[in-house]
């Protein structure tokens, strides 16, 4: 990629609007259409290859495995694993309606103690299990023998309080080892929990205490974010206000004063530090509840999504392990956050089933300088680092004399997850982090599937910037029309699932109708994910976005991801996100939100010119009407842009539905004013 052209500084208002002429009419289509062809390829490296768990022979083998046996496939990664009672029943479902599907359920077992205790008993106990950096850089570091100690004193801290495995916890926590442990502990004594993300309002925690009934908190006097101590205290104190709640267990991680109401709040030093470091797991079966997770929707409440034991402990595992292409050696870091699927499943689980070292950091990638991830994959000697879209181009906008001022040799892996991966944000990811030797693997999944479900595994075949390439050995990914037939090779269409998996979420939490017509009613006998995609000639999946995303522009459906792609691919755009609005004559005219990267002049010229990209990249039909600079995007503080509100936006609609999962209010607040100045 080239560099930006140099300009002065430019103050640019939030939001600049450029209209273009409307495009002529055009046939109808009746499908997402795909306009960009990504003819770059990279195989693996073949020093990579020759060392990996999968290459191609072995990988062609298991995906046989899995296509003509799913239960002999699953029965034997099952095997690898600790069962107190071994299970004699793999999947059980009714055909065409899978969403009764069960797991192993007829076995015992608990994931804490594949964890932890599994290693220890093979001899594992004095490997390093965790290393943690808090934003102000201090740092701890755990072996699985020290790791297990205090797992087991928070388990007995648990029953001390009076948690039962009729109970809910709630988990409110600064990215610090307690949050693991808790999460863990909870895991160990079988009492169902949810973790809600430490920026989420007083609110919105208390909205999902109510929902799984949660009568325990655990959290922190406050955690450290860009510079700032937050103070988590006093919004668990407004969540519980009006709330029957036993307990709250606090981390002193600031040590700002806090308000400890007298026979509720505890300190976890006082009960944690006082508890036995001895401690039996209780065997649980494979379908008893783990663990509830929340996802906002468009309209009303947040899903609380209930994942089981077994199922999801055995897909984690192995996606782990042969996505990441786990080795003894191996530092791993995930830079989610443990309150989204990603940071249960790998940071804290997939990650320790398979015995790794795994590094977590408190604060966010931009403080105090744009270099600090950097910094500490070099302090670490990081080896997979596995990060968003959203933050490999918020990197890109600060240049690359960041990334260079540090040593990066130690990577050897690199991944992607959360939304689709621009082609040029990949290249970048390539050349500039991995330095055009590590493979990348780009994962698709949701909080809903509990775990990867696309993604290349690294020693097996090569890849294309922008395609997660194909569904992983014992998962059957397609794309369908909603008639249920399958659409053709790169004929665009609708992400689905035909078969059950292992950590398939069960059931929505106290509303199992609406987990059924939410994913199972829009395609016939399939699980339908929401997103689009095409699958090209060679088999590849290329996922263009949320199907709520996909733009009818003069009958013509074209996906938001690849008019993204074709606007980020111009020099002087760091990030972009791309909605619809209603045109009488269109159907729905093109709307791109555009952050120029820094000193690049936002104004009619480069409109101009990322137009004519646009155009170059796909054609007449993808020409934007409208172009909006603006500084910011907003975004979930998971890091994906918030298009639903940018589409209400465009709309000239008021912002509606759930935005609790939103990280910065004002970004949102800007584009919205700017808009109503001026109609």
């Amino acid at each position: 990629m080239g560099a930006p052209t140099a300009q002065a500084n430019t103050t640019f208002p939030a939001a600049r609007v450029v209209s273009a002429a409307a495009l002529p009419y055009c046939a109808a289509m009746t499908e997402i259409e795909s306009h960009l062809h990504e003819l770059r390829t990279f195989p693996p490296p073949p020093s990579f290859a020759a060392k990996a768990r999968v290459d191609a022979a072995s990988g062609a083998a298991l995906r046989e495995l899995a296509a003509t046996d799913l239960n002999k496939y699953w029965r034997s990664v099952a095997q690898h694993l600790y069962w107190e009672r071994v299970p004699t029943q793999i999947a059980t479902y009714t055909p065409g309606a899978f969403h009764d599907a069960t797991w192993f359920a007829d076995g015992t077992t608990n994931l804490a103690y594949n964890c932890l205790d599994r290693h220890i008993a093979a001899g594992l106990g004095g490997k390093r299990a965790l290393i943690w950096e808090g934003e102000p850089g201090d740092s701890r570091e755990f072996t699985y023998d020290q790791l297990f100690a205090e797992v087991a004193k928070a388990s007995n801290a648990l029953v001390a309080l009076g948690v039962t495995r009729n109970d809910a916890v709630a988990i409110y926590m600064p990215q610090v080892p307690e949050a693991m442990i808790a999460m863990l502990a909870c895991t160990r004594l079988g009492v169902m929990y949810t973790v809600v993300f430490g920026g989420f309002s007083s609110t919105a925690l208390g909205d999902r205490m109510v929902d799984c009934d949660a009568k325990f908190v655990i959290t922190a006097d406050g955690g450290y974010r860009r510079g700032a101590a937050l103070d988590l205290k006093s919004a668990v104190d407004a969540a519980v206000a009006d709330l029957d709640v036993k307990h709250v267990l606090v981390v002193k991680r600031t040590g700002a004063a806090c308000n400890m109401k007298a026979g509720r709040d505890v300190w976890w030093h006082d009960v944690v530090g006082a508890a036995s470091a001895e401690h039996k797991p209780v065997w649980l079966p494979s379908e008893h509840p783990l663990f509830t997770l929340y996802t906002s929707g468009s309209t009303g409440k947040p899903k609380g999504l209930v994942h089981t034991t077994g199922g999801y402990m055995v897909a984690a595992y192995q996606s782990t392990k042969l996505v990441f292409d786990m080795r003894d050696d191996d530092i791993y870091w995930c830079t989610a956050d443990i309150g989204w699927i990603t940071g249960h499943t790998y940071v804290t689980y997939g990650p320790l089933l398979n015995a790794a070292t795994v590094f977590i950091y408190e604060g966010g990638p931009m403080h105090p300088t744009p270099a600090r991830f950097w910094q500490m994959i070099e302090k670490w000697k990081v080896s997979i680092f596995y990060t968003a879209p959203t933050a490999i181009r918020a990197f890109m906008r600060t240049g690359v004399d960041h990334v260079k001022a540090h040593s990066l040799a130690s990577l050897r892996l690199l991944g992607s997850v959360g939304e689709p991966i621009n082609p040029e944000a990949w290249m970048w990811y390539h050349e500039h982090i991995g330095g055009g030797r590590c493979p990348i693997v780009d994962t698709w999944w949701q909080t809903e599937t509990g775990s990867i479900m696309i993604s290349p595994l690294p020693g097996e075949i090569a890849t294309k910037p922008g395609s997660a390439t194909k569904p992983l050995p014992g998962i059957a990914a397609v794309v369908a029309h909603k008639d249920g037939t399958l659409a053709a090779p790169n004929e665009g269409g609708y992400l689905a699932v035909t078969a059950p998996w292992p950590s398939m979420a069960r059931t929505i939490r106290g509303d199992h109708q609406r987990f059924i017509d939410t994913y199972f009613k829009d395609i016939p006998g399939m699980y339908f994910a929401g997103d689009g995609a095409r699958q090209d000639a060679d088999g590849y999946l290329w996922v263009l976005g949320r199907v709520d995303d996909v733009l009818n522009v003069s009958g013509h459906r074209l996906s938001t991801m690849e008019v993204e792609s074709a606007v980020v691919s111009h020099m002087s755009v760091a990030e972009a996100a791309v909605v619809g609005r209603p045109d009488e004559l269109k159907g729905q005219g093109i709307v791109v939100f555009v952050t120029p990267k820094q000193g690049v002049v936002a104004d009619d010229a480069l409109a101009t010119a990322i137009r004519a990209k646009v155009v170059a990249e796909i054609g007449a039909l993808a020409r934007p009407d409208e172009i909006r600079f603006t500084e910011s995007l907003p975004k979930t503080r998971s890091g994906k842009i918030m298009r639903r509100l940018l589409r209400e936006i465009a709309s000239g609609k008021g912002v509606a539905g759930d935005v609790t999962t939103l990280e910065d209010q004002a970004s949102l607040e800007r584009l919205a004013q700017s808009y109503q100045h001026e109609d």
